[in-house]
This record gives C-alpha cells, structure tokens and sequence, in this order.
C-alpha cells in the first residue's frame, strides 16, 4: 500500500492544504493510506474530523510519531517545500523522508536554490508542478491554471473595493454613474478570469496581451482587445507560456498603452515569465498618466512586479494611485483554493499509480519537465544555484 504524508503548511501567510477529505476519499480507492498531520486543514476549512471520516490516519505534526511518520511516506504532497529557508521549524521534513521518497508541490525552483541540493542529499524524487507542461494530458493537473483562476477573480474584487466609485453604471434620481474601466494586462488565465469578473461586476474591460490570437478569447467575454506592437520580433509564446519580451517589444507596448492608463480606473496586470523577472509594462511616468484614486493590482509582484514600486502583499500609495502588491492571492480563498490544488494533485498521482505502485517513467512527456530529481538523481542542471540566472525551458 502507498503510503501518503499531507503535512501542515508553515510558510508564513499560507493557508491552503495539499489535500482535502474529497481527494483522501480518492485516493483511498486508489490502494493509498493517507496520513495527514492534525490541523493541517483548519485554516482552510476542512476541520480533522472530516478527514478522520474520510480515512485519514490523523498525527500530531511534532514528536516522535511525526518523525516516524516521514520516515515511512512514499509520497509526500504539499503546497510549498517542508522545511524550506524561512518557514517555522518543523518537527520533521524533507531531511526526514526516507531514500526515493516522492514530493509533489509548487516547489519554487527557480528561486529556492537549496532545492536540488537538498533532493539530492536524501535522495528524493520529486515533481514541481509549475513546471507541468500544458499538454491535454495535463489538463486535469494543472495547479497553475487553477491557482490563477482564483487570483484573477480577488485581484478585481479588491481593486473593488480600493476604487472611488462604483464599478457599474447606475441610473439614479441624481443623475447616471457612468461605469468604471478597468485596463487588464496579460489575457492569460488569471487576466482572463479578471476580464470575466470585472465585466460581471459591470465594468468597461479593454486587454492587452502579447499575443494577437488572444482576441478571441477577450472579445467572446466582452472585452475590448488593445491590439500588441507590430514589430518584426514578437515574444509569442512556447509551451502554452509567453516568452520573455525584448527591450524594444517592451517600449511599444508601454507607448501602445500610455493613452489606455490614461482612461482607466483599474489596471490589472497579470504578466509573467517562467523563471524569468516580470516585464516592467508600467513604468513610473506611466504611473502618472492614472487619475488620483485609481487602482492598479500587481499580481506578477512575486517575480518583481508589472508596475513600478509595488511591494509583495503591500498596499502602497504613488501620487493618489493604489498599488496593490497582490503576492498570494489564492491563500485569500484557502477553501476553494485548497479543493482545486488537491484535485490537480489527486488526478497527477492516481496516473502515477499503475497496479498498485508507484511508477515514475523520466521520459513520459508529461513528467520529463517537471521531475526535478529521481531517486536523487538531479535531471534539471538547468535549475542549479550556479546556473539560476540562465533562461530555462520549461
């Protein structure tokens, strides 16, 4: 029987879990024991008692019963790397698990640069799930896209509630409010879920996006399409992710949106670059093109941020504009965050599992990306502290 470890998250300002009693339900079918650390589901609304009724085996997270228990996981599933630089002290983590061990999770690692290191001195194995590739296969798996989902609905609820006026246009006796107009940038799959939110809330939604077949998608939600710099070189995209702009695509689209910003009440940027810094689409100046009391929402603050002096989960002022860091989004809504994560990852183990086993094949396309290390193995050199800077190909 698989033995599988859910433990508690103790990133500062996490609060999902890796697992939800829906998907211990599932993977009990699948021949696995579950164990699941006491709590690790209270901050996200799933109470232990549910898990217990679910078939979770329930252990405390410190003492000689947690350590025992890491020692004999097979499979470990997580929401960020157990144990890594800067979380509370665990009782037990990676450097607790026994020799080919499995860890699933957002690991990080293009900037946890301890990672490979560690994976390899306990010989683990271990799969990053940002680094899944966006084949259909994949789909169901897909934390990334469901994680983004939940960011780009809060990202426009708290530009929201930010804003000096209301979002849709309203007919009183005082007269009509005309309706706000909100500027998105990045159609992917968090921009595009604001799209869909704000224009639900009643707003005016105009969409940038690098990519010119983006249109279809924006317009079919009612949005209208700000068409992308029409230059000889153009980053498109490479296994369903953009590619990292140049210098000069850059400087068009800044041009390209300086009119737009100047219209908007709300911009909302969503911009991102696998491994790469966020692209700088708001400059300073550009900042002052914005009416005091506008909102701007940096969802790709994390990475350095799409718009100049926005600090991660920091709220700050520049000349009258909010600008909102939004570093975590989906741990603003652990419950539903959690329920989606658990079932990208209930789905990716079960097609782990083949007779009873788990069967890790480094050449299947949808692992070759994204397994890290095998059995300690490292298979992503390109991941190593010495090489962090390079460009990698996820």
């Amino acid at each position: 029987m698989i033995r599988v470890l859910v433990p508690r998250e103790r990133q500062p300002g996490e609060t999902r879990v890796a697992a939800t009693p829906e998907t211990v339900k599932r993977l009990r079918g699948r021949g696995c024991s579950v164990w699941l650390e006491r709590q690790a589901g209270l901050r996200s609304g799933y109470a232990d008692e549910a898990y217990a009724e679910a078939g979770a085996e329930l252990f405390h997270g410190e003492g000689p019963e947690a350590a025992e228990r890491w020692a004999e996981a097979d499979v470990v599933l997580a929401v960020q790397t157990p144990g890594a630089p800067g979380a509370e002290a665990a009782a037990a983590g990676l450097e607790a698990l026994r020799p080919e061990a499995l860890l699933l999770g957002l690991l990080n690692p293009h900037g946890d640069h301890s990672l490979i290191e560690r994976l390899e001195r306990q010989r683990l194995s271990a799969v990053a799930l940002e680094l899944l590739p966006r084949i259909s296969r994949a789909q169901a798996m897909d934390v990334l896209s469901s994680q983004a989902n939940i960011a780009g609905y809060k990202a426009v609820l708290l530009a929201a509630a930010a804003l000096d006026r209301f979002f849709p246009m309203l007919m009183t006796a005082a007269g009509t409010v005309q309706p706000a107009r909100v500027v998105v940038l990045g159609a992917g799959v968090a921009g595009l879920q604001a799209v869909a939110t704000a224009r639900r809330l009643g707003a005016l939604v105009k969409v940038s996006d690098v990519r010119p077949a983006a249109r279809e998608q924006v317009e079919s939600l009612g949005a209208r399409f700000i068409e992308p710099p029409r230059l000889e070189e153009s980053p498109g995209e490479v296994g369903g992710y953009a590619r990292e702009a140049g210098a000069v695509f850059l400087e068009a689209q800044r041009q390209l949106l300086a009119p737009h910003l100047a219209e908007a009440d709300v911009v909302i940027t969503t911009a991102q670059v696998p491994g790469r810094p966020a692209p700088l689409l708001i400059t300073r100046e550009m900042l002052g093109l914005l009416r005091p009391g506008a909102v701007v929402v940096d969802l790709a603050v994390g990475q350095g941020g799409n718009c100049a002096g926005s600090r991660s989960d920091a709220t700050v002022d520049v000349d009258g504009v909010t600008v909102i860091g939004a570093g975590n989004l989906p741990a603003s809504l652990p419950q539903h965050a959690s329920a989606l994560y658990a079932r990208n990852l209930a789905a990716l183990l079960e097609v782990l599992i083949q007779e009873g086993e788990l069967r890790l094949d480094p050449e299947d396309p949808l692992l070759d990306p994204c397994l890290l290390s095998h059995a300690g193995v490292c298979r992503r050199d390109d991941l190593r502290p010495a090489r962090s800077g390079q460009e990698v190909a996820a």
